[in-house]
């Protein structure tokens, strides 16, 4: 019995889906299809839970039209640059997507359009310290790596920028640690006088 070519068609993308879903996407594997820009400047330092950075992105009108009719959303990441993953494992790079710790930090996911995204993030309270760049990754309906685009180049060596955390002291923390030391000087000197005074009351007696 013939099978039909519209379901071997059909039998063929569901096993693509399944690999691709089983075994993992590699980095190497996608192609960097997306145009990237972000807020800061090269060299710019940033304050965690203060600052702000503004992301933009668009398909690259350069390719064909059809390159992207797989994409359905996106993801836009924070990501650390080599000179802020040398030593630490966490933030280790690997080609396996699953495995890649290089861009921990998802800064927004939205559906996917070709062109006039943007998103302006406050730096959450929490990242930590580091020389960053931004990435954006698209994914397909299956909600499977597909592209992407960066604001550095492949070496990731250009267009970073620094994020300094918050440090964990706050002025406010300060103040309130003063004054209950104040209050706690004052209060042991009115305890030693009240003392002091009931002692001399009894010997007067």
């Amino acid at each position: 019995m013939e099978v039909p070519a519209g379901f071997l068609v059909v039998v063929s993308i569901l096993l693509s889906c399944f690999v691709a879903t089983s075994n993992g996407v590699y980095f190497s594997s996608l192609k960097e299809t997306l145009t990237v820009t972000a807020s800061p400047s090269t060299g710019q330092v940033l304050k965690a839970g203060e600052d702000k950075i503004t992301v933009t992105w668009r398909f690259n009108s350069t390719l064909p039209a059809e390159t992207d009719s797989a994409y359905k959303t996106i993801n836009v990441k924070l990501c650390y640059a080599p000179i802020s993953q040398k030593d630490r494992s966490w933030r280790k790079t690997v080609d396996l997507l699953k495995k890649d710790k290089t861009c921990p930090h998802k800064i927004v996911g939205r559906p996917y359009a070709a062109s006039n995204n943007s998103f302006t993030w406050t730096v959450e309270r929490d990242v930590p310290s580091a020389i960053y760049f931004v990435r954006v990754f698209a994914f397909d309906a299956q909600e499977v790596q597909v592209a992407y685009g960066q604001t550095t180049d492949a070496h990731k060596t250009t267009n970073l920028f620094e994020i300094q955390a918050i440090t964990g002291r706050h002025v406010s923390l300060d103040i309130a640690s003063i004054c209950f030391s104040a209050f706690s000087v004052v209060s042991l000197a009115g305890f030693f006088y009240m003392e002091k005074r009931k002692a001399k009351s009894s010997q007067q007696k």
